[in-house]
């Protein structure tokens, strides 16, 4: 197991993630927002471009960040976010962190990365809807604020943990989903009044940066 210096090449990306963590910090600093979302975002937004570029050592990022977010899914009632991340998410990126050491490149700190057979597609997205439904009707028995968006977001977010473990491209498909739903529903609990501002921008990012992925991992699968 390897971990080389994490290197970003193109002037482009660097620049991009740059501006996100000004915008991110400067939002933190101007609206007083929390300091749990802050870090929250913080790592999760890192963790992200880590995962996009391949590295393993984006999961030991990513575990900080579920840890905080898990306390935000706590105070603002979202059970289903809260059990997600607690429970799912960081010991699946410990599971992770060993898969992608053992599947780098050769000579490389970079996985390989592979896609799915159609049958195994269709298999995913129809259990994703059908457990959605269910998940949807316990979360609103529970009190959930916003059982179904709460449900698709939490449904596919294990969909799309357990792909990018397996290093599948398809991940990005259900990221972009997951990461579009997320940030009207955290738009709406800042509407409110609850100062989780840095959170929106987090997972605004998230959907900007799962559409960016996508197309840089299908060029290098096709």
């Amino acid at each position: 197991m390897r971990i080389d210096k994490v290197e970003i090449k193109n002037k482009f990306e660097l620049y991009g993630f740059i501006l996100v963590y000004i915008i991110l910090f400067s939002n933190a600093i101007i609206t007083h927002d929390s300091i749990i979302a802050l870090v929250s975002a913080f790592c999760g937004i890192t963790y992200t471009i880590l995962a996009g570029k391949g590295f393993p050592v984006c999961y030991l990022i990513g575990v900080i960040g579920s840890i905080f977010y898990s306390y935000l899914s706590f105070k603002s009632a979202l059970w289903g976010n809260l059990i997600l991340y607690a429970f799912y998410y960081v010991p699946m990126q410990i599971a992770g962190f060993f898969h992608w050491s053992k599947n780098l490149k050769t000579g490389k700190s970079e996985i390989i990365k592979i896609h799915l057979k159609n049958k195994e597609r269709l298999v995913i997205f129809t259990s994703g809807v059908l457990f959605s439904l269910v998940t949807a009707l316990v979360l609103a028995h529970m009190g959930d604020k916003n059982p179904l968006f709460d449900s698709i977001t939490t449904v596919f977010s294990i969909l799309g943990m357990y792909l990018t473990v397996r290093r599948a491209i398809e991940q990005w498909i259900i990221w972009i989903i997951v990461n579009g739903l997320s940030f009207l529903m955290c738009l709406e609990i800042a509407s409110s009044g609850t100062k989780v501002y840095s959170t929106v921008i987090m997972w605004g990012v998230y959907f900007i940066l799962a559409v960016y992925f996508y197309r840089i991992w299908k060029k290098e699968v096709k």
